[in-house]
């Protein structure tokens, strides 16, 4: 059965008539409810008198369960992080991989996914093992083809952050726990834009940045973690993750036990009274839309994206390894990246140069009139390119 996709919300936004951006996976533009929310939050903090002792918690425990539904997941999983580096950070510290074993990579993946297992790797003999791009774009094989006995972590995206080309994660964790893996999923080119299912999955952990699919402002993300690694030990030690700290008076009596769940790798200063109220109105807001018509919604136009290109010559990986929201363009031999790259932000056309890839990553404030204008910019270049003008 086919999902319903949405009608265009680009007046939730604020997006002038001039601008096609079509770069969500850089930065996404703010809903102006979350816009809202935190003018709201930045005057409600100079009259501190207003914020309660139980305002350190309420608005926490409401975005943890809004992020478990998102994911599929449960409110007790749900830590909050300021960052992606910081979650993998934090999951690196609970795993121990034996001198010779080997923690999986990507080829080009992002950062924040790559030197956390760079620095335990080389404090425990591990092996970081790094899986080259194949010819097809098809990483699935690759990575089912390297998970062994050695294997230790696999530490992968949901897609590819260059060019949007997707990992089975499914076949990936099943193939992980025969041999007694951890996986660690960087969710944030993804969470928020696909549907993910952690119930189902079953990753031992999840981290997104919000600012991105989320559609929540910079430096605060949110991580899931599987129940077995709710008892580890966090990479910070604050008052706000301890049992009773809710109990402000009793904050000199010092505790060793902590809140329960994922609630021990929260980041200090959880309660930001700024980020929470703008992060939850854009989950609200996903949630209102649900996860799958946005999907269904992005796919429409990353299809009517791959055609465009296909008339023009530009490459994109095949449908078969595409994700739905998040295309990459490959262009021919004569047009150089950065000069197109270039002309298209001269034209207002945003979008990102990652990799070998022109990235283009389009989302529900984009319509194929957006499409129409990347195109007419592309062919333009290309013509240029091939008169030498």
């Amino acid at each position: 059965m086919s999902i319903e996709t949405l009608p265009n919300q680009r007046d939730r936004f604020d997006l002038p008539d001039a601008v096609t951006y079509l770069n969500c996976a850089y930065m996404a533009p703010q809903l102006r409810s979350v816009t809202e929310a935190g003018h709201a939050a930045v005057a409600r903090k100079a009259q501190p008198w207003h914020i309660h002792t139980s305002d350190f918690f309420d608005d926490v425990e409401r975005l943890r369960d809004r992020f478990a539904t998102l994911v599929g997941g449960d409110a007790d999983g749900v830590a909050v992080v300021p960052s992606v580096s910081y979650g993998i950070s934090t999951a690196a510290a609970q795993l121990t991989p034996e001198d010779g074993s080997e923690i999986v990579v990507l080829a080009e993946q992002f950062p924040s996914n790559v030197y956390p297992w760079r620095e335990l790797a080389s404090g425990t003999g591990a092996r970081l093992r790094t899986i080259r791009r194949p010819p097809d774009d098809d990483w699935t094989p690759a990575l089912l083809a390297a998970i062994g006995d050695r294997t230790a972590v696999v530490a992968v995206p949901v897609c590819h952050w260059t060019d949007g080309t997707v990992v089975d994660l499914a076949r990936v964790r099943a193939a992980a726990r025969d041999v007694g893996a951890a996986v660690v999923v960087d969710g944030t080119q993804a969470v928020g834009a696909v549907p993910i299912d952690v119930g189902a999955l079953e990753p031992d952990f999840l981290v997104a940045a919000a600012y991105k699919w989320l559609l929540g402002p910079y430096s605060i993300g949110l991580m899931w973690v599987h129940p077995s690694r709710r008892s580890g030990r966090p990479i910070e030690h604050g008052w706000v993750a301890r049992a009773g700290s809710e109990n402000f008076a009793g904050l000199v009596d010092y505790r060793d036990d902590y809140r329960p769940g994922a609630r021990r790798y929260d980041v200090g200063e959880t309660a930001n009274f700024v980020l929470v109220p703008m992060t939850l109105a854009a989950i609200d807001q996903l949630l209102a839309w649900g996860v799958d018509r946005v999907a269904a919604t992005c796919r429409v136009l990353t299809d009517a994206i791959a055609d465009a290109a296909s008339e023009l010559g530009v490459g994109t990986p095949s449908p078969t390894v595409r994700s739905a929201h998040l295309i990459g363009l490959t262009l021919p031999a004569h047009m150089q990246a950065r000069d197109v790259s270039a002309r298209l932000q001269a034209e207002s056309v945003h979008v990102s140069l990652r990799g070998r890839s022109i990235r283009v990553s389009p989302h529900v404030y984009n319509d194929l009139g957006d499409v129409r204008h990347l195109a007419e910019v592309l062919q333009a270049a290309s013509m240029s390119s091939s008169t030498g003008n």
